[in-house]
């Protein structure tokens, strides 16, 4: 399969190549995704994928309407990610709900749960100062993902491993197993609309 043929079939709906000259001021390398489409003439659409903002412009416009659009595009995303965002005291909130109904036992309670711009990790603990941190790639997904999350990362205030007794608390999660489902979902979104150079590597393996 040839590249151009893999992009085909990662946006059929689109019509369109990655953008293989595209650098945008202002934001961080491999976060901005610009698919110039050939079904589109003049409309532009922009939307979260797998972590990154995808924005589709015409084939045909130019770099520098390009240069002018597309920042716009990217801040109009954030404005409405921005107003739909749970709180960091929401989290924690939210955390302390979560084990109080499934896991009671654990008794220790985040001092803080801050979102965090994490690509390798959903979330992260540190028990010593009772800290959680999210993954803002959640920022905007379902609340059963979000909940998942923060239900492992409180577990781990007080046990340390992925050990049979983490399982069996985790278990207690009603939605596990779809929520499990859809964060392996993303990351495989995340994979497949990643930066032209490392999606040529996985096809060339």
């Amino acid at each position: 399969m040839s590249f151009d043929s893999f992009l085909d079939d990662l946006a059929p709906d689109m019509g369109g190549d990655l953008d293989l000259d595209a650098t945008l001021p202002g934001v961080n390398e491999g976060e901005i995704v610009v698919i110039r489409s050939k079904r589109r003439k003049k409309n532009i659409s922009a939307y979260r994928a797998g972590g990154r903002i995808v924005v589709s412009i015409p084939a045909r416009m130019s770099k520098a309407d390009e240069r002018a659009m597309v920042p716009e595009m990217v801040a109009k995303i954030r404005s409405q990610e921005a107003a739909s965002t749970m709180s960091e005291a929401a989290l924690a909130a939210r955390t302390d709900e979560l084990l109080s109904e499934l896991a009671p036992e654990i008794t220790t309670r985040p001092k803080d749960v801050t979102w965090r711009g994490m690509r390798e990790r959903w979330g992260s603990c540190t028990s010593i100062d009772g800290t959680i941190r999210i993954s803002d790639r959640l920022k905007d997904a379902p609340a059963f993902a979000l909940d998942y999350v923060l239900f492992h990362e409180a577990i781990h205030l007080e046990v340390s491993d992925h050990g049979e007794g983490f399982k069996q608390i985790l278990a207690r999660f009603a939605k596990a197993e779809i929520a499990s489902a859809y964060l392996d979902g993303y990351e495989a979104a995340e994979t497949a609309l990643a930066m032209p150079q490392e999606l040529k590597k996985l096809l060339n393996k």
